[in-house]
């Protein structure tokens, strides 16, 4: 069973099924296996869904989802360390010290980082798509 750090892009991806990543990031969830994430999730995914989405009920399902896996692999606290080691990251990879964040939470829980931001992290190969991280824990044939 594999252990996966994903960020907020992943619940709110399960939550949209417009979304490219839609069908992954739900399987990636309801996976055998170990999830965690940040606890900045929890805002991140209420304010998409109340200020872009306009939606309340689905941000109450999606902080659902944020806690459910706070119970599983549990919540990582962004505190004062992680968020020093998070703005070194971000100005070394020119990205966002929330996305650097989710890379440096990740590490140093030593799980991969599963996002679906394809520009800012999964192109710098901080993290992986849903879709990637679902094949590398299919059994290989042989």
């Amino acid at each position: 069973m594999a252990s996966w750090f994903v960020d907020a892009s992943v619940f709110l991806a399960s939550e949209d099924a417009d979304d490219v990543n839609h069908e992954d990031a739900v399987r990636l969830l309801k996976a055998k296996g170990t999830i965690a994430s940040l606890d900045l999730a929890y805002y991140e995914v209420s304010n998409v869904a109340v200020r872009a989405w306009r939606d309340e009920a689905t941000a109450h399902r999606l902080r659902e989802r944020v806690s459910a896996v706070a119970g599983d692999g549990g919540l990582v606290r962004a505190d004062s360390a992680l968020v020093a080691s998070a703005i070194v990251l971000a100005g070394e990879q020119g990205i966002s010290v929330c996305d650097a964040a989710y890379a440096i939470a990740a590490r140093q829980v030593g799980f991969d980082l599963v996002s679906c931001d394809v520009r800012d992290l999964v192109a710098r190969k901080l993290a992986r798509l849903p879709g990637a991280a679902r094949q590398a824990e299919e059994p290989r044939s042989g």
